[in-house]
């Protein structure tokens, strides 16, 4: 595995991030990583290796630049406290739905003049806070996104004009979603939502339920890591990817 530390040029900045490479002759497909609110750090660099050993060349962009670099989070994160929550505020802020759409095109841009990179469709994944980001990434850049993929996303469907499941009629992208069975940013009423929505705009989509699974269960450093239930939210996203991807 080959990795590359880069630096990604944006009309707002230059976030840092990391690019891997299989070993082996490429070039290979392109996808995005878009990491937890937690940014990046050891656990989803991990993550983003396991994909890349796929046959894929994975770029995990630090999507919270706007606010600083990582680590960008350095002490236990717990619900309510004040502490915590004015950091995922400074964290969260800067990113509105038209900030996540313009840094979405440069990611891909940045992704596709890579010479690692195999002309043609790019996936895309995202997890809790960056689920809503990679239906955003595949409405903003229909031309390049085939494939995207939500884990334990938060806030999908919302009252009001910037819910994320409103871009729909946008993407041609094959979604998957993957839902935490607890998880206060995802209700069960916010799923029907979805789901229902998912039905009326007609596209190709799966959306399951990871019974028993907590807000965070697929990312390694969580307090709710469920190995079992990640192991099975990887081998989803390993097939969305196989299914749309040309290699």
């Amino acid at each position: 595995m080959i990795e590359q530390e880069v630096v990604i040029p944006t009309a707002e900045g230059t976030p840092e991030g990391f690019l891997y490479i299989p070993e082996g002759a490429g070039p290979w497909p392109g996808v995005i990583h878009l990491t937890d609110i937690g940014g990046i750090r050891p656990s989803n660099r991990g993550m983003a290796q396991q994909l890349a050993a796929e046959g894929y060349t994975v770029l995990v962009p630090n999507v919270f630049y706007r606010t600083g670099s990582p680590p960008l989070i350095d002490f236990p994160i717990k619900p309510g406290e004040e502490r915590s929550m004015k950091r995922l505020a400074e964290l969260s802020g800067p990113l509105t739905p038209e900030a996540m759409a313009r840094d979405a095109s440069s990611y891909v841009d940045f992704l596709a003049a890579e010479g690692s990179v195999k002309p043609g469709g790019m996936g895309v994944v995202g997890y809790c806070f960056t689920g809503a980001m990679a239906l955003r990434t595949a409405a903003a850049r229909a031309d390049k996104i085939v494939a995207a993929a939500s884990f334990h996303g938060g806030r999908l469907f919302v009252e009001g004009p910037a819910s994320p499941h409103l871009l729909l009629s946008r993407i041609t992208a094959r979604l998957y979603f993957g839902h935490a069975s607890n998880d206060r940013g995802m209700p069960e009423a916010a799923i029907e939502g979805l789901n229902r929505a998912l039905a009326e705009w007609g596209g190709t989509y799966e959306s399951e339920l990871y019974e028993g699974a907590g807000h965070g269960w697929t990312v390694p450093d969580s307090p709710v890591f469920n190995p079992p239930q990640a192991e099975r939210a990887f081998a989803k996203l390993r097939q969305l990817f196989a299914q749309t991807l040309a290699k």
